[in-house]
């Protein structure tokens, strides 16, 4: 009698489980129930799930110790209803104060349970009818009693078939959709409830638990009505979870019956009932740790306590980065200013804000800058090298250029007279030619740059410019207009860049070939390529590409002259030996470009011999006249074009004039490369950056402008209210969070699973250290008498392990899933 003396009570050795950590949680879930459907953060709760008249609310109704739920034959509990239980002290004269209390009526305290039952119908028929609708808006209460332990549970809507009433034809997929929603979330506990009388493997709990927690982790099983299974059956192997294992096990609960509600048997009644009824079937003996509505309750709160204490350090820092994206929302929204000063003074920040933004992304210096994408001035520095300079690059100044062009520039550029010299005028005719072409990709350069001027201000969002839409408006019509101020006259100055290039044709450009290294490379591209020109051979049978060139030359010019003049070949012609003998009359060099005769020599001595052989042959010509008919010339054609024969003069004087003309379109391509940039850049972009806050104060600060511009939509106004309640929500959450003791011997102190203090608290009357517990004599009877204390302890022995989740044994039973919560049962 000593030891049962000095034997601990639960009030005087331990806290009850949970009663530092569940009691913050339900602070929380009050103070996100505030934000209603806009709230994002998920709270540890346990859902309570099953089929329509499965037993759930006569679960809730056993774990209160009150009869407080709407009740029926049909669908009752067509709303979410939040159910807080908080346990409070006796009072000092040992008398018990219980009661309920409403989120949606705050500070109305309901003595009378019969009230509260009342009061869940009405709210319930406000919000979805009273002809059987169903509703996903949540009905909290908080009850307040000595008697319960520290749970915050959700009665869900029972899944049902059939619609009935107000209800769509689609009521099951709805009330599916409305039980996912809670029991998806990794905080929730799931409390699956299938009735005994019924096959386990078409249970709809498990079913849809199955869906939202398919490795079992956070489903608890409840076995309800074991009271009226068939004759000869048990629910031993369900409990043991030989047949559908869960890694958390199941409890086993008998609830009152219909007829047990209309006789109004009291729930303390009901529990007697229910210990008697374990006690008096020996299928249940071992099993006093899954049996009945006091182990549940035990169970569960400990379960959500774990529960709690693995997601709070997650809860808290997403409750503290939520604080800080909501904080600079509502900042982005600032605040209503009415005074003149006021608007002025927000509308100058406004102004110097985006202009500092604008330089920043040109100069790459934001502070949000893009790492998937190029932006601001990189876009700029894109174009000007990989588009404009590249693209000039590819150019080939001679690809539309002919050879038949050149030899056309060349012969105009002769006029009446034979060429003596590879003439200037039609390299410099080109050339210009080519210069102009580059004038429109300089320009649509120019115009590229403005339009990524203009995403820049449109990309520079300045949080408080959501709020003016109109002065948004003004904004982007003021650096529009600045913008295309700005590219007027950075296209006039490549205009003058691309006219001054082609005004001044600078020959003496120390990179520019000449005309020296122009003959010598044009002589070597000749060599190389080989070409055969359409040329008669020399009486001595050489070839005439083996032939000197002056003597080629010679010949040639000398068999035309004798074409033209009417005269058939060969007839009293001078061998060609005699007509190289004359002398010349000029330099014969051809390596000086455009002062030395390149071709000319040969043209002198064919003069020559021309004159020297009309002066012998005159007079037989006259006497061939006179003979024969008038001789008809032809029309000259009205389009004339060069010969399809070109002699190798010609084709040296197209390399050459090639030659020439990529050697300065270099040169020029680089000066435009080079100066096109600096004139976008000086006359666009630099400008842009000096004068745009200028241009904007001088076009927009305007006191009579101040209220026009300022104007806020409705919408930003509702947003900031919606982001200041938001935030004061997220605040005090925060503040509740800090009271929280994170160190884990606080959170249990005191707990054990000893034969002698569980920690549960005495539900009306039934005296808990002995409830179902194993009597010394027996394994297999159970006693609920207050006088033996001294149960096997083989039945409730060893400490809280904080491992939950273990995995199950190799039978398939739940018995393992939970090491040390659960006596070793000898099968």
């Amino acid at each position: 009698m000593a030891e049962e003396a000095a034997a601990p009570t639960p009030s005087s050795s331990a806290a009850p489980l949970g009663s530092s950590v569940i009691p913050i949680v339900n602070k929380l879930q009050d103070i996100f129930a505030q934000l209603g459907s806009q709230s994002t953060i998920e709270l540890p709760q346990v859902a309570v799930v099953g089929s329509q008249s499965s037993g759930k609310s006569s679960v809730l109704e056993a774990l209160v110790g009150r009869d407080f739920l709407p009740r029926g034959s049909d669908i009752c509990t067509r709303r979410p209803l939040v159910l807080q239980l908080l346990q409070t002290k006796r009072k000092p004269d040992g008398s018990e104060e219980e009661y309920g209390e409403f989120l949606h009526l705050p500070g109305k305290r309901f003595y009378d349970f019969s009230e509260i039952r009342r009061e869940i119908q009405a709210e319930t028929d406000r919000e979805a009818g009273g002809n059987k609708g169903v509703s996903d808006k949540q009905i909290r209460l908080k009850i307040f009693s000595p008697n319960v332990l520290d749970i915050t549970l959700v009665d869900l809507p029972g899944i049902t078939k059939v619609p009935v009433g107000d209800q769509p034809s689609d009521i099951e997929a709805r009330i599916r959709t409305m039980i996912m929603s809670y029991i998806k979330q990794p905080s929730c506990l799931i409390l699956a409830v299938t009735p005994a009388n019924s096959d386990l493997a078409n249970s709809d709990a498990l079913q849809i638990a199955g869906n939202a927690d398919p490795d079992g982790y956070r489903t608890i099983g409840v076995i309800t009505k074991l009271d009226i299974m068939d004759r000869g059956t048990d629910a031993r192997n369900l409990l043991l979870g030989k047949v559908i294992p869960l890694r958390l096990g199941y409890i086993g609960v008998v609830n009152r019956s219909q007829e047990d509600i209309l006789m109004n048997r009291s729930i303390k009644d009901a529990l007697v009932a229910e210990e008697k009824f374990f006690r008096s079937r020996p299928v249940y003996n071992g099993l006093a740790d899954r049996c009945g509505v006091p182990q549940l309750a035990k169970k569960l709160n400990q379960i959500l306590v774990q529960h709690i204490k693995a997601i709070l350090p997650g809860l808290k820092s997403r409750i503290s980065s939520t604080l800080v994206s909501v904080a600079k929302e509502h900042a982005s929204y600032g605040e209503i200013t009415e005074s003149k000063a006021g608007q002025g003074a927000l509308l100058l920040n406004i102004l110097s804000k985006y202009c500092e933004a604008f330089s920043s992304m040109v100069e790459g210096k934001n502070e949000e800058m893009s790492t998937s994408e190029l932006s601001g001035g990189a876009r700029i520095h894109y174009i000007f090298q990989s588009i404009f300079v590249k693209s000039l690059e590819e150019v080939d100044p001679c690809e539309d250029l002919t050879d038949d062009d050149i030899r056309t520039a060349i012969q105009n550029a002769t006029g009446p007279r034979s060429a003596l010299f590879v003439p200037e005028v039609p390299f410099e005719v080109l050339v210009r030619r080519q210069i102009a072409r580059l004038l429109d990709p300089s320009l649509q350069c120019a115009r590229f740059i403005y339009d990524e001027l203009i995403k820049i201000s449109h990309r520079c969002m300045v949080n408080e410019l959501q709020r003016f839409p109109v002065l948004r408006k003004h904004m982007d019509q003021v650096i529009g207009n600045f913008l295309r101020d700005g590219l007027e006259p950075s296209e006039t100055m490549i205009g003058h860049i691309i006219e001054m290039e082609m005004d001044y044709i600078n020959t003496s450009h120390p990179n520019f070939v000449g005309g020296s290294k122009a003959v010598e490379l044009a002589n070597q591209q000749i060599k190389n390529s080989r070409v055969v020109l359409p040329m008669s051979r020399s009486k001595d049978g050489i070839e005439p590409d083996k032939a000197p060139a002056s003597e080629r030359s010679v010949k040639s010019r000398a068999i035309l002259a004798r074409q033209v003049n009417g005269i058939v070949a060969d007839q009293g012609v001078r061998p060609v030996a005699d007509v190289e003998k004359v002398p010349s009359s000029g330099s014969t060099s051809s390596s000086t470009w455009g002062i030395s005769s390149i071709f000319g020599g040969s043209d002198n001595r064919l003069s020559v011999k021309e004159s020297s052989t009309t002066k012998q042959y005159g007079e037989p010509v006259n006497n061939l006249e006179q003979s024969f008919s008038m001789i008809h010339l032809r029309e000259p054609p009205a389009v004339l074009r060069p010969s399809e024969d070109r002699s190798e003069a010609e084709a040296i004087e197209i390399a050459i004039t090639k030659l020439l003309l990529r050697s300065y379109y270099d040169i020029v391509r680089k000066n435009i490369e080079d100066s096109v940039p600096k004139a976008i850049m000086h006359f666009l972009v630099n400008h842009t950056k000096r004068e745009l806050h200028n241009v904007f104060i001088k076009k927009l600060y305007r006191e009579n402008l101040f209220e026009e511009m300022l104007q806020e939509p409705d919408e930003i106004a509702s947003k900031r209210k919606r982001t200041r309640e938001t935030l004061r929500v997220l605040q005090q959450a925060f503040r509740t969070l800090d009271e929280l003791p994170l160190d884990a011997e606080t959170v249990e102190r005191g707990y054990s699973l000893g034969s002698d203090t569980t920690g549960l608290p005495k539900i009306h009357g039934l005296p808990t250290s002995s409830m179902y517990s194993t009597s010394s004599g027996s394994l297999d009877s159970y006693s609920a008498s207050p006088k033996n204390p001294k149960s096997r302890k083989s039945s409730h022995s060893g400490e809280l392990q904080s491992q939950l989740y273990a995995n199950a044994d190799s039978n398939g039973s739940g018995r393992n899933y939970m090491p040390g919560l659960y006596p070793t049962v000898d099968l």
